[in-house]
């Protein structure tokens, strides 16, 4: 388990890390899901596998799926990445799937986690009460921020259309 979670890690630092550097965003985005999905598969090395679907699902799938959204909103993309572009994030996903390979077929019982048996079945009910209960005012902090974000992309991209097209002020 040990070897798994240190490959995770190594890609999900190195995809962070080239998520930083980049200076196009459509190409940070590309490393922003190899970084996520590197964490989920970190997650499913610990043992945390609800978690680690939950991190596919929230943050891989809607929340870029928003990035996406404002990036083109605003029109930062720029032209359309070329093959060179994907290289990276294809070098690194190719690692995840091997080790998820690896950890699937070849040592099934290494994702078990630590203790005996099965893990204890955890219902959508159990997580919506942990997270609108102690956690109530950080999911709440959170939907502000993203909706705080959300509105300022729209003022400045609507900003620039406006000066593009000639117009006053918005």
């Amino acid at each position: 388990m040990s070897a798994l979670l240190a490959i995770a890690a190594f890609v999900a630092v190195a995809s962070t890390t080239a998520v930083v550097l980049q200076r196009r965003a459509v190409h940070a985005l590309l490393y922003l899901i190899v970084s996520f999905f590197a964490l989920a598969v970190a997650m499913l090395a610990l043992g945390a596998a609800f978690a680690a679907a939950l991190e596919v699902v929230v943050y891989a799938g809607a929340i870029l799926v928003l990035f996406v959204f404002v990036v083109m909103m605003i029109g930062a993309e720029g032209p359309i990445p070329g093959p060179r572009a994907w290289i990276g994030p294809v070098c690194l996903s190719i690692v995840l799937l091997g080790e998820l390979a690896y950890a699937f077929l070849v040592e099934p019982g290494l994702l078990a986690p630590a203790g005996s048996g099965t893990p204890p079945a955890v219902r959508p009910k159990e997580v919506g009460m942990a997270l609108f209960g102690p956690y109530a005012i950080c999911v709440e902090i959170a939907a502000f921020l993203l909706l705080s974000g959300l509105v300022g992309a729209y003022r400045i991209g609507r900003r620039d259309a406006g000066s593009r097209a000639g117009g006053g002020k918005p």
